[in-house]
């Protein structure tokens, strides 16, 4: 007589394993997330200290364009940030740059007429753009004698602030004895006008810089002879304090 196979048992919990690893997994997750927190909190304290620390010395200046680290009210620390329009020139220095334009237009008035100086303004100041045309022969760094008294107008009407004297030319490649290239040439007629500007305007050596920029910084096409005409400039901007 064949005895009767007694049947295995049948757990109905084996679900809990399953359930305990999810709970596990999800509590190592909120523990990684709240070091996470911890460690952001540490820098932030951190960046603090330090600003904090330099500002006594003297290093971080009250009016740097940097948003200051400040405590907020509840204990933690938070980045101000700077208003919308921090980087445009305020009412003053807007109402400022208006009369050095003016000034500039009555001392050149007759040559802005003849197109051989040109004005505007940017982002970054106001444009005085002398046209090669004016003030410099073919492929000559140095300023015309005959350009001399034009340009003496142009200095004396110009302010004692920040100027950035760029030199500009047209897309036709330059190959001499003295300018291997445009990049040559340019910097070499903005060196010229930034020395004149030294000699005979109001400007101080240290509020003064030099950049020449060839054919790359177009201000018009370079497929007309107008076009080219207009890119072969030097510009002297007056810069507006914000850059």
């Amino acid at each position: 007589m064949k005895r009767k196979k007694r049947q295995g048992h049948v757990s109905h919990d084996r679900w809990l394993i399953s359930y305990a690893d999810f709970i596990t997994l999800l509590f190592a997750f909120f523990v990684v997330l709240f070091a996470t927190g911890q460690s952001q909190k540490k820098k932030q304290e951190l960046a603090v200290s330090i600003h904090s620390a330099f500002s006594q010395m003297g290093i971080f200046e009250a009016h740097s364009k940097i948003p200051a680290l400040t405590e907020a009210s509840g204990g933690s620390n938070s980045v101000v940030p700077l208003p919308a329009d921090a980087d445009l020139p305020s009412d003053a220095a807007q109402a400022a740059m208006q009369s050095v334009k003016k000034q500039l237009e009555e001392a050149a008035q007759p040559e802005i007429d003849r197109g051989v100086i040109l004005m505007h303004e940017t982002p970054d100041g106001l444009v005085i753009s002398l046209q090669e045309a004016g003030f410099f022969d073919s492929g000559v760094a140095e300023i015309r004698s005959s350009a001399l008294p034009v340009f003496d107008r142009i200095a004396a009407a110009l302010p004692d602030s920040p100027l950035r004297v760029e030199g500009h030319t047209d897309d036709v490649p330059i190959h001499t004895e003295h300018f291997a290239s445009n990049w040559e040439l340019s910097s070499s007629r903005a060196s010229s006008i930034a020395r004149l500007l030294l000699l005979h305007g109001n400007v101080h050596a240290e509020k003064l810089s030099v950049a020449g920029y060839a054919e790359f910084h177009p201000a018009a096409t370079n497929d007309t002879s107008e076009g080219r005409a207009r890119n072969r400039r030097v510009d002297i901007v007056v810069l507006n304090g914000t850059h």
